[in-house]
């Protein structure tokens, strides 16, 4: 049985982490097992102090350090690491300021194009963090991003892999806007995770999309209230930055396996074991595995 002596024991996947060689990186991915994790999806984290790439050539040899740090982490700490690959929407936006908007958006495509082809070849699982700026932008750049994320989303749906969306925290707005663009792309809801997602898991909030939720304070709480009336995919990630000189900005790499107990504890307040622990299973194996593939490639 997964819940036993009061503990959850069952698998611990954290959707949503970064992790940096540079960085904590090995120690970091450590902290997670130890606290119980067993699963994480690594993604892809553009280096924007030591300078942003400028050619799909330099944006190859990022993905390999991306891909290498998985083997890594494998290797040295025994997790299960699924790979998520692909151009960060801020610094599509930021690179329109030093490249133009034509190039920039090139290279955004491109990196996209690269990205689904290491899905394809098995080494990545997953397209992202993909999407819109999650502040302020004009509105020709505002324009320009659904356009580029809807031929991005269609990329993706041809493939035949998800995408992580990285995009503004605009509430059950945001959502629905997103759910028009997969529609229009091809891309199947389900297949389109709303990272760093709200804790509400109604579908009268998601609009069908698949959610990484934020395990922040309240979260817990949250998905105790609306579980029941989700119509998709929902998981949980810390959005774990390793980045040292933002200690803090987001939540560490224990914090999924932590709130993972407090979830087991909500309900079985509410549900019969067996039941508490098909909703964690669902969590942390089934949903994950639909989206991410069985086992580690």
């Amino acid at each position: 049985m997964a819940i036993s002596g009061g503990r959850w024991n069952g698998p611990i996947w954290d959707t949503h982490i970064h992790l940096d060689l540079q960085a904590r990186g090995i120690s970091a991915a450590q902290d997670f097992a130890n606290a119980g994790g067993t699963h994480i999806c690594l993604v892809h984290k553009p280096s924007f102090s030591s300078g942003l790439p400028e050619s799909i050539q330099q944006v190859d040899e990022a993905y390999q350090q991306t891909l290498y740090l998985a083997s890594q982490v494998r290797k040295k700490v025994g997790l299960d690491v699924r790979v998520v690959l692909g151009p960060h929407p801020v610094v599509w936006e930021k690179q329109i300021h030093t490249l133009g908007i034509e190039r920039s958006s090139q290279l955004h495509l491109d990196s996209v194009e690269l990205a689904l082809n290491y899905c394809a070849e098995g080494k990545a699982v997953a397209l992202g963090e993909v999407g819109r700026p999650h502040y302020q932008v004009t509105e020709e750049t505002w324009s320009a991003a659904n356009t580029q994320l809807e031929i991005v989303m269609g990329m993706a749906s041809q493939a035949g892999f998800p995408i992580q969306l990285h995009v503004e925290d605009n509430g059950a707005q945001t959502n629905a806007e997103l759910a028009e663009i997969c529609d229009r792309s091809g891309l199947s809801r389900k297949n389109a995770v709303h990272h760093y997602g709200s804790a509400d898991v109604s579908q009268l909030f998601t609009h069908g999309l698949s959610t990484s939720v934020s395990m922040g304070k309240g979260s817990i709480f949250d998905l105790v209230n609306t579980f029941e009336k989700c119509a998709s995919t929902w998981t949980m990630e810390t959005d774990y930055l390793d980045d040292p000189s933002r200690p803090g900005a987001v939540l560490g790499p224990k914090t999924v396996p932590k709130r993972t107990q407090q979830l087991m504890d909500e309900l079985l307040k509410l549900r019969a074991k067996d039941e508490a622990e098909e909703v964690l299973m669902h969590v942390h194996s089934i949903w994950p595995s639909q989206l991410y593939g069985e086992t580690d490639p």
